[in-house]
C-alpha cells in the first residue's frame, strides 16, 4: 500500500532523521554477505577475499543532476550506477553500499523516498543493498555513495598495467549521455533513448570481472569521457595510446541527433562522460571477451592521440576547469 496524501505532503523535517531512515530500510532485503545491516553504529559486511574494494562519488544538485531534467528515482539509480561501475572497473563485484544524504529541511519526504527507491532498484539488480549511511541538513541536495566490492581471489585491474603492443577496447555505450545532455540543454525532452541515457546510465557491470578473467592489463571507467580516461591509463602506465576512429562506432541515432542540433556525434563518443562504459587494455593476439570491442593500440611514449594526432578541443570533464 502506498503512502496516503498526508504522507505525500510531509517534509523530511516533519518525518525526522530516524523516521526517514526507517523508510529507507524497512522491508528491504540485504544480500547474504551482509552480516549486520542498518540499525547499529556500523554495519558488518563479509569480505570472503580478505580484501575490500572501495570507491566514493558525491553528486550535488545543479552540478551533477537537475530535478527538472530527471526524476528523483532516476537520480538515485544514477548515483549508485556511477559507483558500481568503478567497482567493475577494478575487476571486482559489488557487495554493498553506504549512502550519505544532505538535504534542506523542507525537501518533500516523497522526493527522498523516490531517490532512495531508485538507489535500491539499481543496487538490487546486482543482488546488493544499502547497508548503512548518514543523513544531514544541507543547503543543496547532496548525495554521497560509497560502494564496496570483492575481488573473488583475482588481483585488481588498475590503470597502471598497460604495455606497448596491447590493444585498447571498450565495453558499453559511448556518447549517449553527452547527446542526452545536449538535447536537455536545448530545452527538449526527446529522443527518449538519448535523454534516458543521460538520466540513467547502463554500465556493463559484468564486463569488468570478465575482463579481469581474460587477462586485462589495465582498466578504467569512462565517467569523464573516453579520451580523458584513457589519458589516466596512459599516465599511470607510462605509455602512449592511439585511438583509431575507424574502429570507434558512432551509432546512427547519435548521428541523427547531432545533425538536428548542429553538433558532432563523434565528439560525443570520444569525449562525452557519464555513460559509465569501461575501457581496458588486453594483450594482443588473444582475442577479447564477449561484449568488448577493439578501438586502438598501446605504444611506447606518452599521452593519447586520435589517428596518430593530438585531439583538438576539450577531451572530457574535469571539476573546477
Amino acid at each position: 500500500m502506498g503512502p496516503d496524501s498526508s504522507q505525500d505532503a510531509q517534509t523530511v523535517s516533519q518525518l525526522g532523521e530516524f523516521g526517514l531512515i526507517g523508510r529507507v530500510t524497512s522491508g528491504r532485503v540485504q544480500s547474504p554477505g551482509t552480516v549486520l545491516g542498518p540499525g547499529d553504529d556500523a554495519a558488518v559486511l563479509a569480505a570472503p577475499d580478505g580484501r575490500v574494494v572501495a570507491t566514493t562519488d558525491v553528486l550535488v544538485e545543479q552540478v551533477h543532476f537537475r530535478l527538472d531534467w530527471s526524476t528523483p528515482h532516476q537520480v538515485g539509480r544514477k548515483a549508485v550506477a556511477v559507483n558500481l561501475s568503478d567497482i567493475a572497473a577494478m575487476g571486482a563485484v559489488p557487495t554493498g553500499l553506504l549512502v550519505g544524504l544532505g538535504c534542506a529541511p523542507d525537501l518533500p519526504a516523497k522526493v527522498a523516498d523516490e531517490l532512495l527507491s531508485g538507489m535500491w532498484e539499481e543496487a538490487q539488480q546486482l543482488g546488493i543493498g544499502i547497508i548503512g549511511g548518514d543523513m544531514v541538513s544541507a543547503t543543496s541536495l547532496t548525495i554521497s555513495v560509497t560502494a564496496l566490492g570483492d575481488l573473488q581471489g583475482r588481483e585488481p585491474v588498475t590503470r597502471a598495467g598497460a604495455r606497448p603492443g596491447d590493444v585498447v577496447a571498450v565495453a558499453g555505450r559511448l556518447g549517449w549521455s553527452a547527446a542526452g545532455l545536449a538535447v536537455l540543454g536545448r530545452g527538449f525532452r526527446s529522443p527518449v533513448a538519448v535523454v534516458g541515457a543521460h538520466r540513467v546510465p547502463e554500465p556493463p557491470y559484468a564486463a569488468g570481472p570478465q575482463a579481469a578473467l581474460a587477462g586485462a592489463t589495465s582498466m578504467v571507467d569512462t565517467s569523464d569521457g573516453l579520451l580523458a580516461d584513457l589519458g589516466h591509463i596512459a599516465a599511470a602506465s607510462q605509455v602512449a595510446i592511439d585511438v583509431r576512429t575507424e574502429q570507434v562506432e558512432v551509432p546512427q541515432r547519435l548521428t541523427e541527433v547531432a545533425s538536428a542540433l548542429g553538433a558532432d556525434a563523434r565528439h560525443w563518443v570520444l569525449t562525452g562522460g557519464e555513460d559509465q562504459a569501461l575501457a581496458a587494455t588486453f594483450p594482443a593476439g588473444q582475442g577479447l571477451p564477449e561484449g568488448w570491442r577493439e578501438i586502438g593500440v598501446v605504444a611506447e611514449g606518452e599521452g593519447v592521440t586520435v589517428d596518430g594526432a593530438e585531439y583538438e578541443g576539450p577531451i572530457g570533464w574535469e571539476h573546477w576547469r
